[in-house]
């Protein structure tokens, strides 16, 4: 009974979400077809699969918490790196049955090696909208539900763990009923004004619930998240924006226009507390028209001091990108004089095996050897302030097939664990 109860519970916030009405955008580097976007990522296949799974899924929460012994070397990786950036780690979970805080062993070696965290999934806004309390909203203001966020702000808030806020306005994973007559599944879209004073009451309430109840938790938001199309910059506008994914509106341009993303940051300006920095966040933005987008967009924030940083996504592979091709991109962010991010760091492999993981060592100590000679700390051009590594263990839960992480899911450390500590290691006083 207790299981069809949870079960029941799942249901219903998979369906108060509305999210997953995308399958992801492949981005092409090289001939490589790379799947990028977050809907592919992890949410949209994992609310529909633990729905149906759960029991399953809390199960392999139980075995991993009675099993699992974390390593303990006497190093912390967060000390290795501390005199260059802040080290992040990635809350995974669909819903807050799975959350990984959920699991003693992840929450201690979280705490252990990392000094940052961001829920990967649980803080969009398809999990905090409340589509019935919206309709029956006396003012028309949308009405926010808190209770997938609030476990991990409280646990961050208990232990000193700060956080990424991850995200505020991103086209995917915002339900589309959203944008909609009367909060409904089939109204039309709301004119711009409306759309904007949805923007403004939903930035407000989400800062003020986070900086009232869980005061200096979170240091920065992703104010907006990959708002910028892949193709190239628009010669008739500082950026061109995503009017279409994988067919489908952009309902954020198709309700407001492409001055949404200045819009989103000027709110979020307005009700941050001064000290939280304001990011731009988005994925393979070391191809060359992307970064030139990308650029225009922040450079025209910066101007109106609207922005703090840039996110760059590290959702890379063994063999792309080529690091110089980061390189060059992340130098001409840092003309903005902007902090810079690897907000959701990733290295997947094809086979689960010695070679494949060694090969994904080599690849992680090429990055953060990079990371190391780009940072401003070390006399490079960027100012490099955070690295987050999206994600701790591979196959968390049943069902979870991620293996871009550097521990395994018996929580020992993967070859990419040494590697990352190794290069920390040569850098650390």
């Amino acid at each position: 009974m207790k299981r069809k109860g949870i079960l029941c519970g799942i249901i219903a916030l998979a369906l108060l979400a509305g999210c997953g009405k995308e399958a992801g955008t492949a981005a092409s580097t090289e001939g490589t077809d790379v799947l990028v976007t977050e809907a592919a990522k992890e949410s949209t296949q994992e609310v529909v699969e633990e729905a149906a799974t759960e029991a399953s899924a809390e199960a392999a929460a139980e075995e991993a918490s009675e099993e699992a012994q974390p390593v303990d070397d006497g190093v912390a990786l967060k000390d290795l790196c501390k005199d260059y950036f802040t080290l992040g780690v990635g809350i995974n979970g669909s819903m807050p049955q799975n959350n990984t805080i959920n699991i003693p062993q992840y929450k201690e070696l979280s705490l252990k090696h990392f000094n940052s965290c961001t829920m990967t999934n649980l803080m969009k806004s398809g999990y905090i909208l409340d589509q019935m309390g919206c309709q029956n909203s006396e003012d028309g203001s949308p009405v926010l539900n808190f209770m997938s966020i609030d476990p991990t702000l409280e646990w961050c808030q208990e232990t000193g763990m700060k956080m990424r806020g991850h995200t505020l306005v991103w086209h995917t994973q915002t339900p589309d009923w959203f944008f909609r007559v009367g909060y409904k599944d089939d109204g039309d879209y709301v004119d711009k004004e409306t759309m904007l004073g949805r923007m403004e009451s939903y930035i407000q309430q989400m800062l003020s619930h986070v900086q009232e109840n869980y005061p200096g938790v979170i240091y920065c938001w992703d104010v907006v998240n990959e708002a910028v199309d892949p193709e190239s910059a628009d010669p008739d506008s500082y950026f061109k924006c995503r009017t279409k994914i994988e067919g489908n509106d952009n309902p954020w341009f198709a309700t407001v226009g492409q001055d949404y993303v200045e819009m989103a940051f000027t709110y979020a300006r307005k009700y941050a507390d001064p000290d939280v920095k304001l990011f731009y966040n988005d994925y393979n933005t070391f191809q060359v028209p992307k970064t030139e987008g990308i650029y225009d967009l922040c450079s025209k924030l910066n101007e109106k001091g609207l922005i703090d940083g840039i996110g760059m996504q590290g959702y890379w592979g063994i063999g792309y990108p080529k690091i110089s091709e980061i390189k060059t991109a992340m130098t001409k962010f840092a003309e903005l004089g902007l902090e810079i991010q690897v907000t959701e760091l990733s290295v997947g492999v094809d086979e689960e095996n010695d070679e494949w993981f060694q090969k994904q060592a080599d690849k992680y100590e090429e990055i953060f050897k990079m990371i190391y000679e780009m940072d401003s700390d070390n006399g490079g051009p960027a100012n490099i302030t955070n690295v987050t590594l999206f994600g701790l263990v591979d196959h968390y839960r049943e069902g979870d097939t991620t293996n871009t992480r550097i521990f395994d899911k018996n929580y020992e450390p993967k070859p990419s664990y040494f590697s990352i500590k190794s290069v920390m290691e040569e850098h650390a006083n």
